[in-house]
């Protein structure tokens, strides 16, 4: 990969942050937007911009068809031979799920395993529904080496629900995501897995993977934010009852009933975010471009490397597998003596962007016994000079908390 070459596809990494061109390592919060996701959203609003599957006429016509071809692209990009609905992010995918499947299904006592890595967004979702029907939530536990622990599998046996995340967005942990759902499958769970921090970085294929669902964010990935996407099992949706009502997801529409149109349109009611639709197919067209295999060993190499850069200062501690096979391109890390919050304050004023707090996973803090951790995440734009500021700043700030305060007169 060429690096250089990227970095000059994205505007915004020549600003500057206290006349320092910035260093962006913030990437499993959101990434930064390449010129070209831009220029397709820029060209609806110029050139087309209608609202789609309502109109004859040539506007509505032509933002149909590039906001369905989005549709299919995105499809192609996950292999996913079933139905892909948007959402408006990750999190509505996977309340979609709780909310449609859970609510018509999930009975008094029945069990729903996660683990505890999980974000908040494929959590809270099904905590409420546990308490709403007085089932039953279960987490399956890490070990030492910051992965799912093989005796934990067997919580999965009699479950009704299995949702994981496919990759930790605090400790960078890849589950064995095809082995749970294969798992699930087998014991007549369904399976869900949230696909926030996978889709970006690495090869998703949802055919093989054998999940029922599959969620993921447009602006995790290049692409703007307000839209995301749900791989959906093609029978299950038809049986599931819609999310949300009103306008194109019914057909047919009486004083006493209505009609639901068909997949997938029966659950995406309204107008739907047109220009983040297109600009996430700008964005499937440029990580395709590259090839998600060259970005997955970009970050394996990248990730290596600042693991070894912070490994070797001292007082920084680093939590995560050492198998980078199982790791994306995520660090947490503590500074000692120097909260989280401190640390990324002074990495700002040298022009770093990372991210400090317990990230939208309390449980998994509270687990590692820790209030706050910093992150650093990597992406495509991101190369061994980034890691190497990084360091120095770190560096830097240690010495400025190690420095007695100036005596007062």
């Amino acid at each position: 990969m060429d690096v250089n070459r990227i970095k000059k596809d994205f505007p915004i990494l020549e600003k500057e942050v206290n006349g320092k061109k910035i260093v962006y390592l913030d990437n499993a919060a959101t990434s930064q937007k390449p010129r070209q996701v831009i220029e397709a959203m820029d060209e609806l609003y110029y050139e087309y911009n209608a609202n789609v599957h309502r109109g004859i006429y040539r506007f509505s016509e032509q933002a149909t068809e590039k906001y369905e071809n989005a549709r299919e692209k995105l499809k192609r990009f996950i292999n996913s031979k079933e139905e892909v609905i948007f959402t408006k992010n990750a999190s509505e995918a996977l309340n979609l799920i709780a909310y449609s499947w859970g609510e018509e299904n999930v009975r008094k006592g029945d069990r729903i395993v996660l683990t505890v890595m999980e974000h908040h967004s494929n959590l809270v979702p099904w905590q409420q529904l546990a308490k709403r029907k007085k089932a039953k939530l279960e987490f399956m536990d890490i070990g030492d080496d910051y992965e799912i622990k093989e005796s934990e599998l067997d919580k999965i046996r009699g479950a009704k629900i299995v949702a994981v995340c496919h990759v930790s967005n605090v400790l960078g942990t890849i589950n064995p995501v095809k082995e749970i759902c294969e798992l699930a499958n087998e014991t007549g769970a369904i399976s869900v897995v949230d696909g926030a921090q996978s889709t970006p970085h690495m090869k998703v294929d949802v055919s093989r993977m054998k999940c029922d669902f599959f969620a993921l964010t447009g602006h995790k990935m290049l692409g703007p934010t307000g839209i995301g996407a749900l791989h959906g099992n093609r029978e299950l949706l038809e049986k599931m009852p819609p999310f949300m009502a009103g306008g194109d997801m019914v057909v047919e529409v009486y004083q006493d009933r209505s009609v639901w149109n068909g997949l997938p349109h029966k659950f995406e009611a309204g107008t739907p975010n047109i220009a983040g639709t297109i600009g996430l197919g700008a964005a499937v067209d440029y990580l395709s471009k590259i090839g998600m295999d060259e970005i997955r060993k970009h970050e394996i190499e990248i990730t290596k490397y600042a693991i070894q850069r912070l490994e070797g200062l001292s007082g920084v501690s680093l939590y995560g597998t050492k198998r980078m096979e199982r790791r994306a391109g995520i660090i947490p890390f503590n500074v000692k003596g120097v909260h989280p919050h401190d640390v990324a304050t002074l990495l700002d004023e040298e022009g770093i962007a990372i991210r400090s707090g317990h990230h939208c996973a309390m449980p998994l803090h509270t687990r590692l016994g820790l209030d706050a951790t910093n992150r650093a995440s990597f992406y495509i734009y991101n190369d061994r000079k980034d890691v190497d500021k990084l360091a120095e700043a770190i560096e830097n700030a240690k010495k400025i908390f190690s420095e007695p305060p100036a005596t007062q007169r």
